[in-house]
């Protein structure tokens, strides 16, 4: 496969299903940004699904994850690439997978996408060596999926840092 996927033209078929997922409905065609834009799918997505428990949402967004692992896999083979850019399922589930169990509040879903997009963009440790060397749908999915969980343990730290200085705060 291409690992310059840059210049691959996608071909976005509205009736299949894979497509559909894989190009998180459309938004990965987006000319600038496609991972951002795909992000932003995944916010929508996210004030849908955090009104279910917690271990709902975490089943809903593993079958989304393993839905992602073959649609990501199947397109990108289509498409003659290692990972596409138009491929923004991974990002809609790596936003989804940060949001676990996360506080209330439009500041930390802005907190969520900021650091989300951060560690998706700057790839660092162990991130970037799963993005080279696992291919395939898993490939494309596992970095978002590392990305999330970095995400999500910054993001539960700050919230025990808000949470603990607002208590020390009342105490005086």
């Amino acid at each position: 496969m291409n690992a310059s996927a840059e210049t691959t033209a996608p071909s976005f078929n509205t009736s299949d299903p894979k497509h559909l997922l894989a190009f998180a409905g459309g938004a990965g065609l987006a000319p600038k940004a496609p991972g951002t834009v795909g992000t932003l799918v995944g916010v929508v997505l996210y004030f849908v699904l955090s009104m279910l428990p917690v271990a709902l949402y975490v089943l809903v967004v593993a079958g989304l994850f393993a839905a992602g692992v073959w649609a990501v896999g199947s397109v990108a083979e289509e498409m003659g690439a290692d990972d596409p850019p138009a491929i923004v399922w991974d990002e809609v589930v790596g936003f989804l997978i940060a949001m676990i169990a996360a506080p209330a509040g439009i500041m930390w879903v802005i907190a969520g996408f900021a650091l989300f997009r951060a560690f998706d963009i700057a790839k660092p440790w162990p991130i970037a060596s799963f993005d080279g060397q696992v291919k395939g749908g898993v490939g494309i999915m596992l970095d978002d999926l590392i990305a999330g969980v970095y995400t999500w343990v910054i993001l539960h730290i700050l919230w025990m840092m808000v949470e603990a200085s607002l208590r020390g705060a009342g105490a005086h």
